[in-house]
């Protein structure tokens, strides 16, 4: 039967980065997702309808860590996107600015695509076809 929560959706993400500003740059000025609070240690900005909070190291994140998808955790985030000719103008966008990316790929597992890349901390995401 299990808890059965009932619930519209994700509220947030929150994501650990090493360096903040570096990251605030990555994702604000070249992705340009708007910024809608920014304090010390920590940054929200919105992904269409999903807010995105970044937080800068604690004492205890340890030094010179870095993200890895095939540990136990997030594996990637991928954002919605209605439009192809959308999808493929982000691609192109992402290789103008010099960020790496896969280019428009087929997920062969649902049949939609998508581009995949990864932020400063080499944390994965992808602009995916809903």
């Amino acid at each position: 039967m299990g808890i059965s929560p009932t619930t519209p959706g994700v509220h947030h993400v929150a994501l650990r980065v090493t360096d903040l500003d570096r990251s605030k740059s990555f994702y604000a000025d070249t992705l340009g997702f708007p910024i809608v609070l920014e304090q010390p240690g920590l940054l929200i900005m919105m992904a269409g309808a999903t807010p995105i909070g970044l937080q800068g190291p604690r004492e205890h994140t340890p030094p010179g860590d870095v993200f890895n998808p095939m540990r136990v955790g997030l594996d990637h985030l991928a954002i919605g996107c209605e439009e192809e000719s959308e999808l493929r103008r982000v691609a192109g966008a992402l290789s103008e600015a010099g960020i790496d990316n896969t280019g428009v790929k087929l997920d062969e597992t649902l049949g939609k695509l998508y581009v995949a890349f990864k932020d400063p901390d080499r944390i994965a995401w992808e602009f995916y076809m809903v």
